[in-house]
């Protein structure tokens, strides 16, 4: 069957294209009984509207993309739950990239998005979390916001006006030492997370604030990174369960890295938190699931996609909005502690 089109429409009910096209996109009064005819021409031909030639006629696409680095960590999906639960009220539509933190990638899909006339975007991990990013890709990012606005989560592009919405996580760092030195740990290492990310820096220098507030010395050898996978933590962990004076606890950098550390635990017969505590950070789904619950600290990750939707929303709307919106973080307090 041939498709029907708006020209068709226009001719069966003998009006203008312009008349069907203000029906369709409720632009304009249209007279009650011409609008009951159109209506039932759409209705008996089953008209489905293009989406991309209402876009072309009203500007306006109903997309946003999102481009997060790493769908396998379940702070991320969780994030854009938040942000897909807020942009579904307000009749938006998300268009997911999932860049692997790959700076190529991030500029592939952008440039992908802008083809694809997106309306907003809304930019997790890579780029704006490295503490080197090289001055191209922060202007490819800036070049992009003069057409279209965007909204940094948990991140940023230092020198650079950008929205953002983040969770304090200097603070929520903060939060969760002094809970294990109020436990009475004096010995507390810290794993995971890279030296070129600015997130891992932030954490790092909370961690030395924190034990210069309680007069407790900083020492470098109990300080491990590498990345924010499992398989770190337990390596991590596996590395310092076989010196002499292993801390007595730990505060790794996501919840990935402590249930892998929590794993390597376990498996040489030790007990959780009795001989070794572990904290996490994020409050993902998984770190309710372990056996024993980790403690951690929530980021409000629903709320941070969520957020980022409402601001992304209002500069759409070319309304004024502030630059930055910042999450107070809440320890979670569990068994693993």
């Amino acid at each position: 069957m041939e498709s029907i089109t708006v020209y068709d429409i226009a001719r069966e009910a003998n009006v203008s294209v312009a008349t069907v096209s203000r029906v369709l996109n409720d632009t304009a009064p249209v007279r009650t009984s011409t609008r009951q005819k159109i209506m039932a021409i759409i209705e008996k031909h089953k008209f489905q509207p293009n989406a991309l030639a209402r876009s072309l006629v009203n500007k306006k696409t109903g997309m946003i993309g999102v481009l997060f680095p790493d769908s396998s960590n379940m702070f991320f999906p969780e994030v854009f739950g938040g942000a897909e639960r807020a942009a579904m009220k307000l009749g938006f539509t998300l268009f997911l990239c999932n860049t692997f933190s790959n700076f190529s990638r991030e500029s592939e899909y952008l440039n992908l998005l802008c083809e694809r006339q997106v309306e907003g975007l809304i930019f997790m991990g890579g780029r704006i979390n490295s503490r080197h990013c090289p001055e191209l890709l922060v202007q490819e990012v800036m070049d992009i916001q003069k057409r279209i606005p965007i909204v940094l989560i948990n991140g940023s592009l230092p020198g650079h006006p950008c929205h953002r919405v983040k969770t304090d996580e200097y603070v929520g760092t903060q939060l969760i030492m002094q809970h294990l030195i109020d436990r009475g740990h004096r010995s507390i290492g810290f794993l995971g997370g890279s030296a070129d990310t600015t997130t891992t820096m932030e954490k790092l220098q909370a961690y030395k604030s924190t034990l210069g507030a309680n007069d407790l010395s900083f020492r470098k050898q109990i300080v491990r990174l590498g990345d924010f996978s499992m398989e770190c933590g337990r390596k991590l962990m596996d590395q310092f369960l076989t010196m002499p004076n292993c801390p007595t606890a730990f505060l790794c950098i996501n919840d990935y890295v402590a249930i892998g550390a929590m794993k390597a635990v376990i498996s040489r017969g030790l007990r959780i938190p009795e001989d070794i505590a572990i904290a996490g950070f994020d409050d993902s789904q998984l770190s309710y699931a372990m056996n024993p619950e980790l403690t951690t600290v929530s980021q409000h990750s629903e709320q941070l996609g969520s957020h980022a939707i409402a601001i992304l929303s209002k500069l759409i709307q070319k309304e004024k909005v502030k630059k930055l919106t910042v999450l107070e973080p809440k320890l979670i307090v569990r068994q693993s502690t």
